[in-house]
């Protein structure tokens, strides 16, 4: 069985802290971490990468390692235990996923005994698709991405900051509920919304 983690800052709060630590039915301090870096620009000195490191630590794990699949080698990823993938620019992220070949190893851990803690740009990594982006933020796409199609190891599309109108401002003015509800018109498809202190856990049956 495997886990998945949605959360649009990481171990934001309590709650998301206790459900994450319900997944884990082995000892702590014997498994093994990797920070996945790659969205942000700031990489591991990211302040999100580096609350996520110390998260971890307070929590009692000792393995813990930074990756960053646009240099690293993905391979590491495989003998995880855990695997965090940081925010930051959702093309980026998925642009060096699909490069490193790190999108078919976290298909794979998915589909085993991996818990998967996908963060904002994270989860919208595990969905089926980043075209949400593309639909509120185009100019954050500086790879030129044009194939949107994400792991799709869930399928559920998920908005995170839904409550953060700050962060997307609209030219138009228009609320970030009334141009979700325009693009799932547009796409045909059911976003789901995520607060900033708001998970979504998911528990998936090992394919066979």
């Amino acid at each position: 069985m495997s886990s998945l983690l949605l959360t649009s800052c990481g171990f934001y709060t309590e709650d998301i802290k206790n459900q994450f630590l319900d997944f884990i039915d082995r000892d702590i301090s014997q498994l093994k971490v990797s920070i996945i870096t790659t969205a942000s620009p700031m990489k591991e000195n990211n302040r999100y990468a580096q609350r996520a490191m110390q998260d971890f630590k307070d929590m009692g794990f000792q393995h813990i390692k930074f990756v960053d699949i646009e240099f690293d080698d993905p391979q590491i990823l495989i003998h995880r235990d855990v695997i965090y993938i940081n925010g930051g620019n959702p093309f980026t992220l998925l642009y060096y996923a699909k490069k490193s070949g790190a999108d078919e190893i976290i298909k794979t851990l998915a589909a085993q005994n991996v818990i998967i803690v996908g963060v904002s740009a994270g989860a919208l990594l595990l969905g089926p698709n980043i075209n949400i982006v593309d639909f509120f933020t185009p100019q954050m796409n500086t790879m030129d991405l044009t194939d949107f199609k994400a792991l799709g190891v869930t399928d559920k599309l998920i908005f995170p900051h839904y409550d953060r109108e700050d962060v997307f401002k609209d030219s138009t003015n228009k609320t970030i509920e009334e141009r979700i509800v325009e693009f799932e018109s547009n796409e045909n498809c059911k976003v789901t919304r995520l607060k900033d202190e708001e998970y979504i856990s998911i528990l998936m049956n090992q394919a066979h």
